[in-house]
């Protein structure tokens, strides 16, 4: 995947989990709501519906502010690629106001472990600047910690 660094943000990192459980993670609501905001932010409710076009909603809470996201998926491929868009919602209806689409990654790595990279693709360098002042860097790292530890409580 060629990426546009005027539109584009990637973080990658090796994590020490399995990727078939960041997988599940990834793809339960319960799991979402203890690593997907980096504390002490925290996810409020989440609903996925796992199919291409179906939904990915959540609700944060952000310093006691209640904040909104519905969003569909693009692609699923089981255990390697998640991709999805605020961009629409269920139904295929066109957000007012898209902010990105996500893509998530996960590949085998050494000794058990996942390679895992996130990137965010904006549809304005404005927008992809204006995600990396709010501490795009910073914030999917904390997530991607808090991932793993959380992977550790469910390690089967």
């Amino acid at each position: 995947m060629k990426l546009n660094p005027r539109t584009d943000l990637k973080l990658e990192r090796t994590l020490d989990a399995p990727r078939a459980l960041l997988w599940e993670c990834w793809t339960t609501p319960e799991h979402i709501r203890q690593f997907f905001v980096p504390e002490p932010h925290r996810v409020k409710a989440c609903e996925i519906d796992l199919r291409v076009g179906g939904r990915f909603n959540t609700v944060f809470d952000v310093n006691g502010a209640e904040m909104k996201n519905e969003g569909v998926w693009l692609e699923i491929v089981p255990i390697e690629k998640l991709v999805f868009t605020d961009a629409y919602s269920e139904g295929w209806a066109p957000s007012e106001d898209p902010f990105m689409t996500a893509i998530i990654l996960f590949e085998d790595a050494p000794n058990g472990g996942t390679r895992y990279t996130a990137i965010a693709r904006h549809r304005t360098p404005d927008a992809r600047q204006s995600h990396e002042d709010m501490g795009f860097f910073s914030g999917w790292a904390t997530v991607a910690d808090q991932l793993v530890s959380y992977a550790r409580t469910l390690k089967r």
